[in-house]
């Protein structure tokens, strides 16, 4: 089972990472002010990582490509790493909807 691990960054902020079974980072979210705001951000993950119509599909100039987890409002979630080949970037996304709604979450 994934885990969403929550943490500090150094400006006092925080983010999460949302992490598949292997332990590979498959979504990193926005800076968040407050802990509290950071865990209300994975249950939005829970709850949009489950429609289809929320992944947002990019490819960068350099060819890579990557991917957004966004809101009903339309504000980015999180974001993906990039990837070499479209087909990487579409198991990344079937691997957020699997794990998404499931895993635990972590303090570090």
């Amino acid at each position: 089972m994934g885990k969403f691990v929550i943490k500090p960054a150094k400006n006092g902020e925080y983010f999460f990472n949302l992490k598949a079974d292997n332990g590979q980072t498959i979504l990193t979210s926005e800076m968040y002010t407050t802990k509290a705001a950071c865990q209300k951000g994975v249950e939005s993950v829970r709850k949009h990582s489950q429609m289809d119509k929320m992944f947002e599909t990019k490819k960068t100039a350099s060819g890579k490509f990557h991917f957004n987890l966004k809101a009903s409002n339309g504000q980015v979630i999180g974001s993906s790493e990039q990837y070499e080949a479209e087909a990487g970037m579409k198991n990344g996304i079937e691997s957020v909807k699997k794990n998404g709604s499931t895993a635990n979450i972590v303090e570090e």
